[in-house]
């Protein structure tokens, strides 16, 4: 790959995940102070990713493979957004913010397959470039939530800034698209079922019983995902923990290193063992959440926050390893698109409602009773963990990919 594509690619990454880092982590936050939101409407909210998720399949499949060149896209919905965006920081009550957020969404979660596209139709050995490009958008997040923390904006009351800011990079980024090398359209001339779309055909694959239970646990555990991602920020920020939003990128750097020695633990470990360590790290973050607190219990914050490392890595990208092994050639599209879809769609969308009506439950006169609140995606992580440990059997070894 030629230097100025790799610094191309790089920024494309960079500014894409600093557009989501830089605002979607102190949502939660920036709803209850400023704009005075339920936790039920702050869980509304984050569904929202979910009906992006769901929805952008269907824009891959029906637009950006067939007919326009992904970069086009890609730009096009980033100057979409950026807009909506804009329009998002003005508005002072939820009835007008969630329907814009919804639109944002809806444009937003496409762009996270786009960029995949642009940049591996630049690669021509995936497993050993792709890496190396990625891991500048986990860094444009870390970066994204530095900033938050040195401007003190969580502490100022000025969350509305993370929009403006947003908006004005989404502007960047919807101009710099135009400039990426061409990704012309995959499928042009081809017919695109709803079959297609959905991954349906591999569907096939739920008739194994290992994969329907690694299948069902996938789905489930995005449960208690969502309580992290919903109320984490908003809990430190009760807390009053200082630059949270800085504090919480500790889980993107731990991420990164647990991504650079996953081979390691592939090659130790079989495949039961890497997704039951993820799981028992959801567990053990949430009962540290739980006891922990701004003083003395400070280091258990900490830890919580670095477990995001296994928490994700270990299940999820194991998980898209065993999906991709057990479907084969012919059907690996469609099982990842079938696992993307139960997870980041359907599970996630339960989770951020589940998490609403729990944190509104448990709220109190000063703020929320967080001990409670913690226990119970604690208490479902180890239920999800112990009927994955009775009843997924499959002890083979993880094949890495090379």
């Amino acid at each position: 790959m030629r230097l100025t594509t790799r610094v191309q690619l790089s920024a494309m990454m960079f500014m894409e995940f600093f557009i989501w880092g830089g605002w979607f982590v102190t949502m939660g936050t920036y709803l209850s102070q400023s704009i005075h939101a339920t936790d039920v409407q702050n869980g509304l909210a984050y569904g929202t990713q979910s009906l992006g998720a769901i929805i952008a399949p269907f824009i891959i499949g029906l637009i950006a493979d067939k007919f326009f060149s992904a970069q086009k896209i890609l730009g096009l919905l980033h100057l979409l957004g950026a807009a909506v965006m804009y329009f998002i920081s003005t508005k002072d009550n939820f009835s007008s913010f969630y329907p814009l957020l919804l639109i944002y969404m809806i444009c937003f979660m496409p762009t996270l397959a786009l960029v995949n596209s642009v940049a591996l139709k630049q690669i021509s050995n995936a497993e050993k470039e792709f890496s190396t490009v990625r891991v500048w958008g986990t860094i444009g997040w870390i970066v994204a939530g530095l900033m938050i923390g040195w401007m003190a904006w969580e502490q100022n009351g000025q969350l509305v800034n993370t929009f403006k800011v947003t908006a004005a990079v989404s502007l960047v980024l919807g101009l710099f698209s135009f400039t990426l090398p061409d990704t012309p359209p995959g499928k042009a001339g081809t017919k695109t079922t709803l079959r297609d779309i959905l991954g349906l055909d591999a569907l096939s694959l739920l008739k194994q019983k290992n994969f329907l239970i690694f299948f069902i646990a996938s789905m489930l555990i995005c449960i208690p995902l969502a309580f992290y991602y919903q109320e984490t920020n908003k809990f430190l920020n009760e807390l009053k923990v200082s630059g949270a939003a800085a504090k919480m990128s500790i889980g993107q750097v731990s991420e990164t290193l647990f991504m650079v020695l996953m081979p390691l633990f592939f090659a130790r470990f079989n495949i039961k063992k890497m997704l039951l360590f993820g799981m028992i790290a959801w567990v053990l973050r949430y009962l540290l959440f739980g006891l922990g607190d701004a003083d003395a219990g400070i280091w258990m914050l900490y830890i919580g926050i670095a477990l995001h490392g296994v928490c994700y890595d270990f299940f999820f990208v194991s998980g898209q390893i065993y999906t991709d092994q057990q479907a084969g050639e012919k059907n690996r599209s469609s099982a990842q698109g079938m696992i993307t879809l139960a997870t980041y769609g359907v599970g996630m969308l339960i989770g951020f409602w589940v998490a609403g009506m729990v944190s509104e439950h448990f709220k109190t006169a000063t703020g929320h009773d967080w001990k409670n609140i913690w226990m119970i995606p604690a208490g479902i992580a180890a239920f999800i963990t112990i009927l994955f440990l009775v009843f997924f059997k499959d002890n083979k070894k993880v094949v890495q990919p090379v």
